[in-house]
């Protein structure tokens, strides 16, 4: 992977995208586009819908502004008729002019409607009826003149012939025709009924599967694009985790030209630039360590040598002075070896010394090593065996060193009159070491990085924060693993599993 240089990396940070301007409008382009897509299918839908309401709208229309209007006033116009005959017929019959005058009253308002009638937009088969009416009601109103006319001149028997001839057939054609007018008309009705019907199923059928598109399009989008951030998310969450745990080795692998693929090429530049921090400060901390034991084991040496008298007797003030000097020389060579042994370990550079051994003895061993320290504690020190087959292969002094560190741990951090517990378990396939405590605990935005080299769960209480780091070192060079387990304030466990093969 290559690197930019330091002016242009800074640059870098200030503008993620690089040289290419236009990535930031890609994953805008990607929604806005998947949104749109489904807004137009919506738009689509609803203008179908919007065409089918009117179209429903225009039928019911046609029914309540022309087919109500023609049917009720035809039904009126033939109700008129037998109203029209019986005063006809009490005119002929009583010689009643008044009669005479409601029937030219009636006639009157029976045409008027038939000429309302001609106003609506009716159709052929409805023109041609109301035509024949009309023409039909015509000549019966001049028959019923020349009646009223013969009864003036006192003619009621040539007046009775006619109602009961000419006047009744022409009656009985106006009363056919309104009646196939009505049955005209209520056939268009029943036909537009039809039609909205028709018409409401398409427009269903239609706006369901429309919506059925558009829901199905926007989840298919959706779908692609939800996947395609997730899955970059995804690899970034993983890759911060690593980097968090000081695991990250690989770039992440960039195939994609929008924001989040600039994030990707961000990250992998940060990570990049952290994992060489990283290495550069392992790498001091090792060659000042290596640097450093040389001359601390001479110092060592030459305290030895003055205590044992080489040079002379030693006055108590000197004496208490090369104490402090050797203890102070003691525990500087201590951290060299560990930091170099940390630094073996994170580079796989160790070579394990594998023989075979007796893990319970080696826990008894160190259990002994560590009672003085309990006991000053006052801890309680204890030990326990699950199983009875504990032959392993494994190199003794580093599998030694961890049993100590975790042992030793766990002494520092139990108050006086707590218990500390060192368990080993014949679990068939494997080994487990158990190191149990009553102390303090671990608060629980520790416990995720308790392991990490120069980590302090609690900073008042020394310690190098090299010891646990160590600890997983060992495990994982034997093949094995180490959790940790803890409540604040009641305690810790940790467990260390060593496969047998």
């Amino acid at each position: 992977m290559t690197y930019r240089s330091l002016p242009e990396r800074a640059l870098w940070w200030i503008n993620p995208s690089g040289r290419d301007e236009g990535l930031g409008m890609r994953l805008r382009s990607k929604i806005f586009l998947a949104s749109a897509l489904v807004i137009v299918v919506l738009a689509g839908v609803s203008g179908l819908s919007l065409g089918a309401v009117g179209r429903l709208v225009s039928t019911n229309r046609e029914i309540t502004t022309r087919a109500m209007p023609v049917l009720s006033l035809t039904a009126s116009a033939r109700e008129a008729i037998p109203q029209l005959l019986g005063l006809e017929a009490r005119a002929v019959a009583l010689d009643d002019p008044r009669y005479a005058t409601a029937w030219t009253q009636l006639a009157a308002q029976f045409a008027d409607d038939l000429e309302q009638l001609a106003t609506y937009r009716l159709n052929e088969r409805e023109l041609r009826h109301l035509r024949e009416a009309r023409a039909a009601f015509q000549e019966y109103r001049r028959i019923v003149a020349e009646e009223h006319t013969l009864l003036r001149h006192r003619d009621r028997a040539r007046a009775g012939r006619l109602t009961d001839t000419a006047a009744q057939v022409l009656r009985g054609q106006v009363r056919e025709n309104l009646d196939e007018l009505m049955a005209a008309t209520r056939a268009g009705v029943l036909a537009a009924q039809s039609d909205a019907a028709r018409l409401e199923a398409r427009t269903w059928t239609a706006v369901l599967s429309a919506l059925g598109v558009a829901v199905g399009l926007a989840l298919f989008a959706t779908a692609i694009i939800a996947r395609r951030m997730t899955r970059s998310l995804d690899l970034l969450a993983s890759a911060t985790t690593e980097v968090a745990a000081s695991a990250f080795r690989e770039p992440i692998a960039v195939d994609s030209h929008d924001e989040i693929g600039a994030l990707a090429r961000s990250f992998n530049c940060m990570a990049s630039e952290l994992r060489q921090i990283e290495e550069g400060k392992q790498e001091f901390f090792a060659a000042v360590s290596h640097e450093l034991k040389s001359p601390l084991t001479s110092i060592r040496g030459a305290v030895d040598l003055l205590h044992l008298g080489t040079h002379g007797v030693l006055t108590e003030k000197q004496t208490r002075l090369t104490k402090i000097i050797a203890m102070s020389s003691e525990r500087l060579l201590r951290l060299a070896n560990q930091i170099l042994e940390l630094s073996r370990l994170r580079a796989a550079l160790v070579e394990l010394d594998r023989k075979p051994l007796d893990l319970a003895g080696l826990v008894d061993r160190v259990v002994e090593e560590l009672h003085p320290q309990a006991a000053e504690a006052g801890v309680a020190l204890e030990r326990e065996h699950y199983g009875s087959h504990f032959a392993y292969l494994g190199d003794e002094e580093r599998l030694y060193q961890l049993v100590v560190n975790l042992g030793a741990n766990a002494i520092r951090f139990t108050p006086r009159g707590g218990r500390v517990v060192v368990r080993i378990i014949d679990a068939g396939p494997e080994f487990e070491l158990h190191v149990e405590d009553t102390g303090v605990g671990i608060p629980a935005d520790a416990l995720p990085s308790i392991f990490d080299p120069y980590r302090r769960a609690h900073q008042n209480r020394g310690g190098t924060g090299l010891g646990l780091a160590i600890v997983r070192g060992v495990a994982n060079a034997h093949g094995g693993s180490v959790t940790a387990e803890s409540h604040e304030g009641k305690g810790s466990r940790f467990t260390v599993v060593l496969p047998r093969s």
